[in-house]
C-alpha cells in the first residue's frame, strides 16, 4: 500500500512518535441536498450595505453549492436580471420576491414570501 506523503494536506499537524499514527484529514461530510419539497425557503427583500439598491434574498437553501447555484442561475434567468449564489443564499437584483417566491412554488419548492 502506498503512503500518502503529500506535504501539503498536513500542513498544521503536530508531529507524532507513534509509530502507529496514520494521519487522517478532517474532510467536510457531503452535504446532500434536501428534495424541493422538505425546503424551507424564505423570500425578503434587503437593502442593506448595498449602496442603496434593493436585492430579492432567498434564504434557507440546504443542499451543495453547485445545486444552490444551478436554482440561482434559474431564478435570475427567469427574472432577467443578475445576482449571485453562494453561502447559503441567493441574490435576485432589484424587488422580486412576488415573482420570485411563484417561480420557487411552481419547481416545486416551500417557499414563503417574509417581509
Amino acid at each position: 500500500m502506498k503512503q500518502d506523503n503529500d506535504w501539503k494536506q498536513r500542513l498544521g499537524v503536530v508531529y507524532s512518535t507513534n509509530p502507529d499514527f496514520d494521519y487522517s484529514s478532517s474532510e467536510e461530510d457531503l452535504v446532500e441536498t434536501l428534495p424541493p419539497s422538505k425546503q424551507r425557503l424564505i423570500v425578503s427583500i434587503d437593502r442593506r450595505n448595498r449602496g442603496g439598491k434593493q436585492v430579492t434574498l432567498v434564504t434557507g437553501f440546504q443542499g451543495t453549492q453547485e445545486d444552490l447555484a444551478e436554482l440561482g442561475r434559474t431564478l435570475k434567468v427567469k427574472c432577467g436580471v443578475g445576482g449571485s449564489a453562494k453561502d447559503g443564499e441567493i441574490t435576485v437584483q432589484g424587488d422580486f420576491r412576488d415573482k420570485v417566491t411563484e417561480l420557487l412554488k411552481q419547481l416545486g419548492y416551500n417557499a414563503k414570501r417574509g417581509n
